[in-house]
């Protein structure tokens, strides 16, 4: 079904943002390994465009093990140098290690929560906080649950966590539906569900 008549957000501008946008922005996840995949990129995102990063994520899934947690959790320093070195993903040295401090802090947040889901999605009561978007009612850079949830991951000893990330990640993982209210995906976000994966501590 051809959609060129119909509005999308207006960041959704290439054939790769169009489909992130149409298929997974914004659609509730409470998946830990997508979760967590989406801590990662967010943060790999500071300071460049999300396009940059959209177009590395298979380098990222290739080099973390598929967003495995308990696999990042191990890796070593040896582990992130070889990382350092590979043009698939964005070479920041601190992002690369950050995923791996994350890593073993989603594992402690497992073991004391249960999931990583029931921890991140307690910060919108388990709901999604739906604010159709438009020229009135603009997309912020933070709020107040987004800041709770920076300081929670900070306290877990999480890196490249800070609100306006974290807002991001809520954002992608469909915590907040921030779709334009003429966009063509803001119904389409609440029908589409990822279910709870099983995650071994």
């Amino acid at each position: 079904m051809a959609d060129t008549d119909q509005t999308r957000c207006a960041w959704a501008t290439t054939d790769a943002m169009i489909q992130y946008h149409d298929d997974e922005w914004g659609v509730p996840s409470r998946d830990d390994r997508h979760l967590f995949e989406m801590l990662v990129l967010e943060g790999a995102q500071a300071g460049l465009s999300w396009s940059t990063i959209l177009n590395k994520r298979e380098g990222y899934r290739a080099l973390f093990a598929g967003f495995d947690i308990d696999k990042v959790a191990r890796f070593t320093e040896k582990d992130i140098e070889r990382i350092v070195l590979d043009a698939r993903i964005v070479r920041n040295r601190a992002k690369i290690a950050s995923a791996v401090l994350n890593a073993r802090a989603v594992q402690q947040i497992q073991q004391e929560h249960g999931s990583f889901a029931a921890f991140v999605w307690s910060f919108v009561d388990g709901k999604t906080i739906d604010t159709p978007r438009d020229a009135e009612n603009p997309t912020p850079a933070s709020t107040p649950e987004s800041d709770a949830l920076s300081k929670a991951l900070k306290q877990y000893g999480c890196k490249f966590v800070g609100t306006t990330i974290c807002y991001a990640f809520m954002q992608a993982t469909g915590m907040v539906n921030d779709h334009a209210a003429d966009c063509l995906s803001r119904a389409r976000s609440k029908t589409k569900r990822r279910s709870a994966a099983k995650s071994s501590h």
